[in-house]
């Protein structure tokens, strides 16, 4: 019939909700847990390695990292995962997802267990070898993005599509949450076991030999769920989009599809032959600039405003939790109990608001819109940066700083309920099949590429005060609203509409029916 869909990707728009949807789910939502584990312990170690690697004999504070190996250890991965999202981005589209999905998952497992076994004569080899492991690290966690996003978006249907890239999106929230969790228990037993002094009651003793195990046990973890979903990885079958539409194998999409939804779909090889006789225009083709180049701008620019705030947030977390004492002074504990302090501020944050936000966008992304969560997010963002920066001597108030805290919290709840998961959606969905993977792994490169000026410009920024800080963050905020007009929406419409690829089996149609 004339203009009529493919068979088989219309029976995955139109499919109930079923059981393969959750499992498809929990496989890349797994990959998303184990990235944000992986990204955010090391936040919860480097004091820890501080104190071990940089304790001077003299000093009446324990050791820390100086600035550049502290930023080199906390930002080698982000530029690992802006390289991994390209590279792997492109090779999504290359070779199919399914195929590249396995690689990036071994080498999360390796890197993670080889992160945890980092060696060195002194404390420049051990963070040189820790800062390698992590760039390859990084490097398999930027696959991620671009191959889940793209695999949730192309088995989805079209109703609640939004809500199921989402979901695995929001398994960030219970990676970082998770992170926190193994610090505060493998901090708990080992301080059990090995029970030392303040620093300031014996310099030596209060870093025991025994916490070098500490860090590398919570780096080696994030090998463990990683590893458990390698198996169901490998036993997905390729999306029908990508076999159908790019990989011209309308027989092998049909048969892969019919086992999934249960039913009885025809080949339609023909179909497929004659909507590839159209004339495929490439990435740097006037025609994608024409068709798709204010999108791409879009979803560029908007991912890249929103990471330079939301990775400048997570750096200032470890300040403010000091600033209202919930973490003592240093020299008040162990390494060990800093450890465990660090780590439980820290949980406590991601599951009052993090957590929270991330399913907020679930529950409501297919009825109000992409659109509309992203603009109201990148506005309360500005708002609340506005006011923690213009009164800001207000907040630095004894009596007033658990205000402080809360105020701060409603920019991770806003952040995470707004551009921090629709930047993620929306790419997966507006591109054609066969640069899908690429434009979302370019997206979400230019994102890292935010985190990067947001992790290393935020220490040069800060430096000049706090008030300036944040008042440059609020208007990067106001920017990020500003670009979210170049972003189509794509509620309840197919992917196939959004990319434009329908209108080139709209003319298929006709051509066979002439």
């Amino acid at each position: 019939m004339a203009g009529e869909q493919l068979q088989v990707l219309n029976a995955l728009d139109i499919a109930k909700t079923q059981w393969y949807h959750f499992t498809a789910i929990v496989i890349a939502g797994m990959g998303f847990f184990t990235d944000a584990y992986d990204l955010f312990c090391i936040s919860l170690v480097t004091k820890l390695l501080g104190r071990i690697y940089y304790y001077k004999e003299d000093s009446s504070t324990p050791g820390s990292l100086p600035e550049n190996v502290s930023s080199a250890v906390t930002g080698v991965a982000f530029c690992g995962t802006l390289t991994g999202q390209l590279f792997f981005g492109w090779l999504g589209d290359k070779m199919g997802r399914k195929r590249v999905y396995g690689m990036t998952l071994m080498l999360m497992v390796v890197c993670s267990v080889a992160s945890g076994l980092s060696f060195g004569s002194s404390p420049k080899g051990v963070m040189a070898t820790l800062c390698f492991f992590r760039f390859w690290l990084g490097f398999g966690i930027g696959g991620d993005y671009p191959l889940s996003a793209t695999i949730m978006s192309e088995y989805a249907n079209k109703k609640t599509r939004g809500a199921f890239i989402a979901a695995v999106f929001a398994m960030q929230g219970f990676g970082i949450l998770a992170g926190g969790m193994v610090a505060i228990i493998v901090s708990a037993a080992f301080k059990a076991k090995y029970p030392a002094p303040t620093y300031a009651a014996d310099h030596i003793r209060s870093t025991g030999p025994e916490a070098d195990y500490v860090w590398r046990i919570i780096l080696m973890f994030g090998a463990v769920p990683a590893l458990l979903t390698y198996y169901w990885r490998m036993k997905m079958p390729e999306t029908a989009r990508y076999t159908a539409l790019v990989a011209k194998n309308a027989k092998q999409a049909a048969a892969d599809m019919s086992k999934v939804l249960q039913v009885e779909l025809d080949a339609e090889q023909e179909k497929v032959e004659q909507i590839s006789k159209e004339k495929e225009f490439g990435l740097f083709s006037s025609q994608f600039v024409k068709r798709h180049g204010l999108h791409l701008l879009g979803t560029t620019t908007t991912w890249f405003l929103l990471d330079i705030a939301f990775y400048s947030q997570n750096l200032f977390q470890k300040d403010i939790f000091s600033a209202i004492g919930w973490i003592p002074k240093a020299s008040t504990m162990s390494a060990l109990e800093e450890v465990h302090k660090i780590a439980r501020a820290q949980t406590l944050i991601a599951l009052c608001s993090t957590v929270p936000g991330y399913w907020f966008t679930v529950a409501l992304i297919d009825k109000i819109g992409r659109f509309a969560i992203q603009l109201m997010g990148f506005f309360f963002m500005t708002v609340f940066m506005f006011a923690l920066a213009i009164p800001y001597h207000h907040w630095t108030l004894p009596e007033n700083r658990i205000g402080f805290v809360v105020m701060y919290s409603f920019t991770f709840f806003f952040a995470n309920f707004g551009p921090n998961a629709t930047t993620f959606v929306v790419p997966a969905e507006i591109f054609p099949a066969r640069l899908r993977s690429t434009c979302h792994g370019i997206s979400a490169a230019s994102g890292k590429a935010g985190a990067i000026v947001g992790s290393f410009g935020f220490l040069y920024i800060a430096n000049s005060g706090v008030k300036k800080a944040l008042i440059i963050l609020a208007v990067v905020n106001l920017l990020g609203m500003v670009f979210t007009f170049l972003v189509p929406e794509s509620k309840g419409k197919s992917l196939e509409e959004m990319s434009g690829e329908a209108e080139a089996e709209n003319e298929t149609g006709r051509t066979t029916q002439v």
